[in-house]
């Protein structure tokens, strides 16, 4: 299982706990299968699904952990539709009309009769814990996904420093000089994908794909003003991604070869090939975080020598 986007988060303070000491703090806000739920409810699986019985997945000194959402699907149309009837249904009976206080009331229990037989929707997020590069990463390009899925391994843990990446120079100055240079970091090659945004006007935004980025176009939009918000990169030919001016990173592919070498060992099972995977994936994205580190300037990780 190869992530497809990224979101990390740098370890203010050293992870401390062993994963033997954080599957038993995981323990306490597990995911059970069966009980009942208001509108949604978050708690940890194991990583390897059914074949497995761990909520955390180690290999070398990396931890994988997996979230899982479940949400009920109950359309506000639905809501206001049942609640419509209830309110004209006593107005009719009572010859009284109904307070704002009153039918507040009646749409909390018309939800409340209603949830039970709401189609629910799971949603399973991975994230792992570097602790030798000082990193949490997350398998996701939502800001919001993100940010839950460290408040509830927080909620578990009682306590974790972790902040947001920050770069010395803004991001978006740097990847704009990539694309008027042509010159990106050691290690990066521009690829051909670019979002421009105008700093004075948000919405006056530019989207390119598939188009060669040194044309005399994209270089007239630069000399406007406009500014880098996202840029295709490619990385030591072993990776591609989209990378933000917030250091988010998505639309992340890895190459052939590296997929083929997560292949090789012929793997007997899906939880072996998990394994493989993640053993692979990990030594990649560690050593491309490197580079991506070297090229933004220090994002304040512990182990930042910056």
């Amino acid at each position: 299982m190869f992530f497809r986007n990224i979101r990390f988060y740098c370890f203010s303070k050293p992870f401390a706990h062993s994963a033997e000491a954080l599957e038993e703090k995981l323990l306490s806000q597990a995911f059970i299968e069966g009980e009942n739920y208001g509108k949604s409810r978050t708690g940890w699986v194991s990583p390897l699904g059914k074949e497995g019985e761990l909520l955390t997945h180690s290999v070398g000194n990396y931890i994988m952990l997996c979230m899982r959402k479940d949400e009920k699907l109950l359309p506000a149309s639905v809501v206001n539709e049942v609640l419509a009837e209830k309110v004209e249904e006593i107005e009719e009976r009572q010859a009284r009309k109904i307070s704002r206080k009153e039918k507040l009331q009646l749409k909390d229990d018309v939800i409340a009769t209603l949830l039970p037989r709401a189609f629910s929707r799971t949603r399973k997020v991975y994230g792992y814990i570097a602790s030798k590069e000082d990193l949490f990463i997350v398998n996701t390009s939502s800001a919001t996904v993100a940010e839950e899925f460290i408040n509830t391994l927080r909620e578990s843990l009682e306590t974790l420093s972790v902040t947001l990446p920050v770069a010395k120079v803004a991001p978006g100055d740097i990847m704009t000089r990539w694309v008027e240079q042509q010159n990106a970091a050691e290690g990066f090659s521009i690829n051909q994908e670019v979002e421009l945004f105008n700093p004075m006007e948000d919405s006056n935004v530019v989207r390119c794909k598939g188009q060669d980025l040194a044309t005399e176009e994209i270089q007239a939009h630069l000399s406007a003003g406009k500014q880098v918000k996202k840029l295709g990169v490619l990385w030591n030919d072993t990776l591609s991604c989209v990378i933000g001016a917030d250091l988010s990173i998505s639309r992340l592919k890895f190459e052939d070869m590296i997929l083929e070498k997560a292949e090789e060992s012929d793997a007997e099972s899906a939880a072996q090939q998990f394994d493989q995977d993640f053993a692979i994936m990990s030594l990649e994205i560690s050593k491309f975080m490197k580079s991506f580190a070297a090229a933004f300037g220090a994002i304040g990780c512990v182990g930042d020598d910056g």
